[in-house]
């Protein structure tokens, strides 16, 4: 190699040769959003150049993809000719040894720019599954002006709304020859961390219309744009947002746009910028140079203030970089995983001064999906046409399908429409990244106890003792222990009960016997509960507890006090 790579960069080219030097099919390499997919495309096109005398075109499909790929070649490889085929940024040049292109600008250009030995697709999720696209159409051009041309693309995300997974093989691309996972991207150092606010209260999103794979645009911006939710998720945006430099918010419409950037502004005294499709290109560059932080002459002795604030619809997606970026706002939902990962992935490089990234999420994307580093493509034709696939039993917060009307863990009965209620103005709690976990504390309305048994359990297997904490109008939170286990499991629950039952009351030794002291007053009432939830697990868990005072228990008379063990009491002194 002839300039430094990481090793995991260094891993996925040697991916990509191996690939075509042993295989028919057309490779894709997967590295996350922040990764430094450019820097393996420039080593791929340094290598196809000068070691073995070839001619590469990287192709992408919009401008600020275009002038990275091309600036990133050109430093790191100056000794190329690099050229770029773009009617955005009014270049066509056709005779350099590497040219980069947007395929809106060449698809019907293959025999002015001439043979090429390797194609190199960036976020090449954006290829259509099927149909004569742009894409395929260039490609089959391209195919015959020379047949042996080879095909790699590089993505973020292996998949798209439509057609799941992109590498299939009747696809243009064929097999994953390389990819790196976005938790072990950040266990190693190289993006940032994501976390996600800490809270109670969860997004929650309405029953909107599937068109093609993703929400309705109108249902969705109607749903998000109006004067409540907007108020209430921006007056929470700046308040969490304080300790933040640069806040990137997603939203549903233009009017959405304007409408958050106007209460953004009013809430928090600062500018606000919006970017659409309709922005001007030289305004456009100017609000995303300010938002990095970049000088931009406000006249002949200063420079325009560095922005803390940039809202947008469908613009700041794929190809967007901003490292400074330490806060994404997900205020809209959206039904495609791609698009969740490529909005969540602006804020996952790293930078000077960003200890990690903030995800806010007013969507209930992430209840939707799941943390992002565990999200799968869904295969066509799975699922119903987009209906969330799981939402959240209030009791035992198992994760269920979302047609269940009764919990099949607990036996909870979903009232009309439940699960799908109203978009939220407060940000998800749900945690962006699997195995991350959030404590909450609940203040405890009521409680109480009962015999559990196993259901299909043999009926001489030990029963356990169920928990239910009232921590809402109707919303509880369960714990189990085990009197009649042995090992570990008596072990946990003889100190359970010894924190808690009143001094000198004897340790059951059945789910009944423990049961019936506590519905006779004899433990203690919790004050309030924490409860240690983590992202991708199935079932929260009860950590700690607040107890008010113990009660009094008087011994009947003829108690025989022969085992220290069951009538222990820690304020004793035991001699």
């Amino acid at each position: 190699m002839s300039f430094l790579l990481r090793p995991y960069q260094q891993e996925a080219v040697a991916a990509v040769y191996e690939h075509l030097r042993t295989k028919n099919t057309n490779p894709c390499v997967v590295i996350p959003t922040g990764g430094g997919k450019a820097i393996c495309l420039a080593q791929i096109a340094k290598d196809a150049v000068e070691r073995w005398n070839g001619r590469v075109l990287i192709v992408a499909h919009v401008r600020e993809l275009l002038e990275q790929n091309a600036d990133k070649i050109r430093k790191l490889c100056p000794e190329l000719r690099i050229g770029v085929f773009s009617a955005g940024l009014k270049s066509r040049d056709t005779g350099e040894q590497v040219i980069v292109a947007g395929i809106q600008s060449v698809y019907n250009k293959a025999c002015e720019l001439g043979p090429f030995d390797l194609i190199m697709i960036d976020e090449a999720h954006l290829i259509a599954p099927d149909g004569d696209g742009m894409y395929r159409t260039f490609l089959a051009d391209m195919k015959v002006i020379n047949p042996d041309v080879r095909l790699v693309g590089m993505t973020a995300t292996p998949f798209r709304l439509k057609g799941g997974l992109i590498c299939r093989p009747e696809n243009l691309l064929n097999e994953v020859c390389f990819e790196i996972g976005l938790r072990e991207m950040i266990n190693l150092g190289y993006l940032s961390p994501l976390i996600s606010k800490a809270g109670r209260a969860e997004a929650r999103f309405d029953q909107l219309h599937i068109r093609g794979g993703e929400f309705v645009g109108d249902e969705v911006a109607a749903a998000m744009d109006t004067e409540t939710l907007v108020s209430s998720a921006c007056r929470e945006i700046v308040e969490l947002t304080r300790p933040r430099k640069s806040v990137l918010i997603f939203a549903s419409s233009v009017a959405h746009c304007e409408h958050v950037a106007e209460k953004i502004m009013a809430y928090s005294g600062m500018e606000c910028a919006v970017v659409t499709g309709g922005t001007p290109s030289g305004e456009r560059a100017e609000i995303i140079a300010r938002f990095k932080g970049e000088p931009v002459p406000n006249d002949l002795f200063s420079n325009k203030p560095p922005l803390r604030f940039l809202v947008n619809m469908n613009v700041l997606t794929t190809g967007f970089d901003a490292p400074n970026t330490d806060c994404i706002v997900l205020l809209r939902p959206t039904n495609s995983p791609g698009l969740l990962i490529q909005m969540i992935g602006r804020g996952t490089r790293i930078c000077d001064g960003k200890s990690n990234c903030l995800v806010l999420d007013y969507g209930g994307n992430i209840l939707r999906h799941g943390p992002v580093d565990m999200i799968r493509a869904r295969e066509p034709g799975t699922g119903k046409g987009g209906e969330a696939p799981a939402k959240k039993c209030p009791q035992c917060l198992a994760l269920i399908h979302a047609g269940y009307r009764v919990c099949p863990d607990c036996g909870y009965e979903f009232p009309p429409n439940d699960g799908n209620g109203n978009l939220s103005g407060t940000a998800s709690t749900a945690a962006v990244l699997s195995g991350q976990a959030d404590y909450t504390e609940y203040e405890v309305l009521d409680t109480c106890y009962a015999v559990h048994e196993k259901r299909g359990a043999d009926p001489d297997a030990p029963r356990t003792v169920r928990i239910d904490y009232q921590v809402g109008f109707n919303e509880f939170k369960s714990e189990w222990v085990c009197p009649e286990h042995t090992g570990y499991a008596r072990e946990k629950f003889i100190k359970w009960w010894r924190e808690r039952a009143a001094y000198g009351l004897p340790i059951p030794t059945t789910a009944r016997e423990a049961v019936a002291s506590a519905s006779a007053g004899m433990l203690a009432d919790p004050e309030s509960i924490t409860v240690k939830t983590i992202a991708g697990e199935k079932f929260a868990r009860v950590v700690g507890w607040r107890l008010k005072s113990r009660p009094v228990y008087e011994p009947p008379p003829d108690t025989v006090r022969n085992d220290p063990d069951d009538l222990y009491d820690p304020d004793e002194i035991p001699f």
